[in-house]
């Protein structure tokens, strides 16, 4: 999926004059002719390689340094194309949540009836989950600073904002359908639903030693998948009276 890279300059015009190259090599720190051919590419490549050392090792611990070994750049190109480890780390965040909310967006949950369409999303988020761990990490990270960096984002809170409309007008639609109860609200209830699908990563290996289960294991997590998606249901459907 290619995504549109945050913080980071993407057009080429706006690359350094070609560098006097030394033995065939361009000077360090600044892009090669291949990179300044595909500048995307390059960034893409940075923000990859440091979503995975900020996941790993938070702001503070994460070095440019390591990132610029393994992207085979270096700091002052990072610097060139996010302007600081700030700028780098907040490019990360935006990535990271752009992705999960694309993806959810083209869910197309309008096209469901809405006990579908909610069984569906709740299945997304808990499958997004299991399969991107370096996104809860870096939620975990960015919770330690009180959400320093992300308030400094109107990007990630407007996509964020997206996700409660979208949630808001599927619920909407089941409690116009008769289908769910009332009186729940659309904030609350996304944090229920990734509340129950963000402890199951964060807290697996814990989790896994004090209770002596593989939680990891595809037959744990199919059954904690069913289990999370009947208890959202099942907190969200309207009660059928019991007849007499």
């Amino acid at each position: 999926m290619k995504t549109r890279l945050p913080a980071a300059k993407t057009a080429a015009a706006k690359a350094p004059s070609q560098p006097t190259a030394t033995h065939g090599q361009p000077r360090r720190g600044r892009p090669s002719a291949d990179q300044r051919q595909a500048p995307d590419q390059t960034a893409q490549n940075i923000l990859e390689v440091a979503t995975r050392e900020f996941a790993d090792k938070g702001f503070s611990g994460a070095r440019i340094d390591a990132i610029a070994e393994s992207t085979r750049t270096s700091k002052r190109m990072i610097y060139y194309y996010f302007t600081s480890k700030e700028g780098l780390y907040l490019a990360v965040l935006e990535d990271a949540y752009k992705r999960i909310r694309s993806i959810e967006s083209g869910l197309n949950l309008d096209g469901f009836e809405p006990l579908d369409a909610l069984q569906r999303l709740v299945a997304f988020a808990f499958d997004y989950h299991v399969a991107h761990p370096d996104f809860v990490r870096l939620v975990m990270n960015e919770n330690i600073h009180n959400g320093a960096f992300l308030a400094k984002s109107e990007s990630i809170q407007q996509v964020n904002r997206s996700a409660i409309d979208h949630l808001n007008r599927l619920y909407r639609r089941g409690c116009e359908a008769g289908v769910f109860r009332t009186g729940l609200n659309a904030v609350d209830l996304h944090m229920s639903i990734s509340a129950l699908c963000f402890f199951t990563v964060a807290n697996r290996h814990t989790f896994s030693l004090s209770f002596k289960r593989d939680l990891s294991s595809p037959k744990a997590l199919a059954a904690r998948r069913r289990s999370i998606i009947d208890m959202v249901v099942r907190h969200v459907q309207q009660e059928v009276p019991t007849p007499h």
